[in-house]
């Protein structure tokens, strides 16, 4: 089932709206008997695992600090998805 309103009624009661979208209604504002915006929730982010995270940025800087300092020579080398060399 829908729940519809116009623009005006939906100005005045938004945190009903949304609270309503997030029981998981359907909204929708019409202008002028006409739908416009359907409101949704927003998915949940995902949580990140900071052991994870953390392993990867240890090995990004094991790679930082095994890339040689000589600056002198051009380097031809391919990059990962962090921009680092592999």
């Amino acid at each position: 089932m829908s729940i519809h309103f116009n623009i005006g009624q939906a100005k005045a009661q938004l945190s009903k709206l949304i609270a309503a979208a997030l029981r998981g209604e359907e909204v929708v504002i019409d202008k002028d008997g006409v739908p416009q915006v359907r409101l949704t929730p927003v998915p949940a982010a995902q949580k990140v695992d900071k052991e994870e995270r953390r392993r990867r940025i240890d090995e990004m800087l094991a790679r930082v600090d095994a890339m040689p300092m000589d600056r002198t020579t051009s380097w031809e080398l391919e990059y990962d998805e962090f921009g680092l060399p592999k």
